[in-house]
């Protein structure tokens, strides 16, 4: 089944299946839905070397440098996401990577501000009850990549917690 397929199988409240299947911006759909402005807290940032995997993503060496960024995005002190993001340094133009480097920017105004021309390439959808997040057991998760003139810039892996309040 593929990504869209996948999203209209669940039974998930309609704003969360807005946000989970989107190809922009998660962070302005937030402020959009909640009216309040979300945050990007940031729960760890560091450089890691790439393994075979993120390698073969991002088109580098093994053990090259890979930014890797967990965040929390909240909206009304409500929190609504919990982000992993991968990015090969070497591939990032370099005011994106400075901006990303400096923590709590989202990544949609880092590539905005910078008038980054992106896709998004959905790879995975699906939901499990085995990851307690924010203290929800049904959590939505999604992965796709962040293209760039062909490339990948970025690997996005967003994890949803199922449950009322994305009843907006």
């Amino acid at each position: 089944m593929d990504f869209i397929g996948k999203l209209k199988s669940f039974d998930i409240p309609t704003c969360l299946r807005v946000c989970a299947g989107t190809d922009g911006s998660v962070t302005f759909l937030l402020e959009i839905m909640t009216r309040y402005p979300t945050a990007v807290v940031t729960q760890y940032q560091h450089i890691i070397p790439a393994d075979e995997k993120m390698a073969q993503i991002f088109g580098v060496d093994a053990g090259a440098d890979i930014n890797e960024r967990v965040v929390t995005l909240t909206s009304g002190d409500v929190p609504y996401v919990y982000a992993r993001s991968l990015s090969a340094i070497e591939k990032i133009p370099e005011g994106v990577r400075c901006d990303l480097m400096k923590a709590d920017i989202p990544i949609g105004r880092i590539l905005r501000d910078h008038d980054i021309e992106t896709r998004r390439d959905f790879e995975d959808i699906g939901i499990s009850e085995d990851e307690p997040l924010f203290g929800i057991q049904k959590v939505l998760s999604r992965s796709y990549r962040i293209v760039h003139h062909n490339g990948v810039l970025m690997w996005i892996n967003e994890k949803f917690p199922v449950d009322e309040r994305w009843c907006l």
